[in-house]
């Protein structure tokens, strides 16, 4: 007898898209982030070091009751990340990507990568990335960023909506 696994149980078990946060420094962001993977089925990953402990009462509360509906993986560095992420195509999502977003083909299993909101991907990590998977997100000519847990948001759900978002509940 086989047992039944709930479809949504599967897909956090094999998600389409892996969200990365490079070594992120404010909780409530984190928090929404979480909250956001619990919803449309990213895997979240925390690459270290973090400006905050998990337990944070602003990473709590920014992502309500979603903490355990989302797959949170927290990596030592970057090379333990990268090394967990072999065979798997790593987006870097910046202010100084080449491309814009919506221009890329998002491929089942790729990684979403974001770097600090105060610094962003540092240069050894930038340049292990192809310039060809270095996005941006287009901005007004006088703007320097936008908000962490916006960002990852507009990207997460381009790259969903190209693959028809599979796995929604509806």
């Amino acid at each position: 007898m086989q047992n039944w696994v709930p479809f949504s149980f599967l897909l956090l078990q094999n998600p389409m898209f892996h969200i990365a946060l490079f070594e992120p420094r404010i909780a409530s962001n984190t928090g929404n982030i979480i909250r956001l993977a619990a919803n449309n089925g990213c895997k979240l990953h925390l690459i270290e070091p973090l400006a905050f402990s998990l337990e944070e009462k602003k990473v709590r509360r920014a992502g309500l009751d979603y903490h355990d509906l989302a797959i949170v993986t927290r990596h030592a560095n970057f090379t333990c990340f990268a090394e967990s992420m072999q065979g798997h195509r790593i987006i870097a999502c910046t202010t100084k990507g080449a491309r814009n977003h919506a221009s890329i083909d998002f491929q089942s299993g790729d990684v979403l990568l974001f770097g600090s909101e105060t610094h962003g991907l540092a240069p050894d990590v930038m340049n292990s990335i192809d310039p060809s998977l270095r996005i941006r997100i287009p901005m007004q000519a006088n703007s320097r960023s936008l908000n962490l847990s916006n960002a990852v948001a507009i990207i997460s759900y381009e790259a969903w909506r190209q693959h028809g978002f599979s796995g929604e509940e509806k």
